[in-house]
């Protein structure tokens, strides 16, 4: 494969076809979490608080593997632009052992904190147990996530999008399928309640890695996997990490806002857990397929400063941001339209639903701004600057949205919560249009 169409080919449908099969497999993986959740609320408002106050540690593993998939990623891009085939190759190698190492250590701390972890948040013996009894199945899979990952991003490195469109949409489908299967004992398969929900999530992870494996080896792409390539080299390790680790706190941010967000939260009502809960459910059918075109952006516009294109680098960046825009301005409407027709989806109380849609009015007023962060980030990730990167992550979910939830939730209560999302979007955007010009100017 030439990889040169990155920088020979039109921006518009060079990105298009890039960010298109990432848009339609990060929908799917959209629609596998709220049937996951349907389902899961179908038990009990007990499970799906308990689903709700695992997501930070779940969201936690997935951003380990992610993050520093997305290191492999703009090391590769950035190599294969720069003509360098064997580096490109090495750091391919040196990702995918580094991934199975993660795999591993997230599966014993992860099972060993998680009772202790939901202490925090609940006394409730019920949700307590249904929370270990998901953990301790859903967490058994980390390797799998950890490679499956790595290969994700090695594919789409190379910009085999079309791969990971189909690894990830056959991994949820499976997921989807199974899920009422499992949870509920429908015909052969056992009833095992929520612990049926955590074993068809690592199924459909296990369908996912078996398809990377399978293409991978049938079908070689220009990047190699291969023991002769694990020589050791320093320099290319800290490249990976430097890249890495900034991209798996950005990640990981989320979960320990929504730790935050619940400790304060959990003082007015479990029921205001319950919507935080349902709100990040919901929220992933706008800011994966979002992620899916910052995915498609990220190789060419690392492949393109690997190569020295600096103008289209600019282009590529501008033409992202409209296009995340335009997903996040069509959530607006549909949160601002029919808010308590989407809380009804996961609950039956009436307060709840009540309560959600105020709570959905407000946060979504954040929804279009958050594009530039979201833009931002991404195009510094993909520019091998995981450190600017992270810095916008942390002024978005730590540095102004918890002192404001803090602050104003002593005035207004859960509402001030809500209000403290899109006054942090506002004002990251603004610190990110600097951050971004700052970091590419220096390049």
């Amino acid at each position: 494969m030439n990889e040169n169409f990155m920088k020979e080919k039109p921006i518009l449908p060079l990105l298009a076809s890039m960010a298109f099969p990432m848009v339609i497999s990060m929908l799917v993986n959209s629609l596998y979490n709220i049937v996951d959740s349907l389902f899961v609320a179908r038990i009990s408002e007990d499970a799906m608080t308990a689903l709700s106050l695992v997501f930070p540690v779940q969201n936690f593993v997935n951003a380990a593997a992610i993050g520093f998939g997305i290191g492999i990623n703009a090391v590769i891009a950035y190599c294969l632009g720069a003509g360098d085939q064997l580096k490109a190759d090495q750091a391919a190698t040196h990702g995918m052992l580094f991934a199975v190492i993660h795999g591993i250590l997230l599966t014993v701390i992860c099972i060993a904190v998680m009772p202790g972890f939901l202490r925090m948040f609940t006394s409730d013996q019920e949700v307590l147990k249904m929370g270990v009894d998901y953990s301790n199945i859903a967490f058994l899979f980390s390797i799998m996530i950890a490679v499956s990952i790595t290969f994700e991003k090695i594919f789409q490195s190379v910009g085999c999008m079309k791969v990971t469109m189909i690894s990830l949409m056959c991994g949820c489908i499976t997921n989807i399928i199974l899920d009422p299967l499992l949870i509920f004992g429908i015909g052969p398969f056992p009833e095992l309640g929520i612990s049926g929900a955590a074993l068809a999530t690592g199924l459909g992870q296990v369908v996912t890695l078996s398809i990377y494996v399978i293409i991978y080896i049938f079908k070689p792409i220009p990047v190699q996997i291969a023991i002769k390539h694990l020589q050791r080299d320093t320099a290319l390790d800290l490249k990976l990490y430097s890249i890495g680790i900034p991209a798996i706190l950005n990640l990981a941010l989320p979960s320990l806002l929504t730790s935050a967000l619940n400790a304060i939260l959990s003082t007015y009502s479990q029921i205001y857990v319950v919507i935080l809960g349902i709100y990040y459910k919901l929220q992933t059918f706008l800011y994966l397929p979002a992620n899916g075109i910052v995915q498609g952006m990220r190789p060419i516009i690392g492949f393109n400063f690997g190569a020295g294109e600096y103008e289209r680098v600019k282009k590529i960046y501008d033409i992202t941001l409209g296009m995340i825009a335009v997903i996040m301005a069509l959530g607006m409407v549909i949160c601002l339209v029919v808010p308590g027709q989407l809380m009804g989806l996961f609950t039956e109380n009436p307060e709840t639903i009540q309560l959600g849609k105020t709570a959905l009015r407000f946060i979504s007023a954040g929804f279009i701004v958050s594009s530039v962060s979201v833009a931002s980030s991404g195009a510094l990730e993909g520019l091998g600057k995981g450190t600017p990167s992270l810095l916008i992550s942390l002024f978005r979910y730590t540095i102004i949205i918890l002192p404001a939830a803090f602050v104003l939730s002593r005035f207004l209560g859960a509402v001030g919560v809500w209000n403290a999302f899109w006054i942090a979007e506002a004002v990251t955007a603004v610190i990110a249009i600097y951050i971004y010009r700052s970091a590419v100017k220096s390049r």
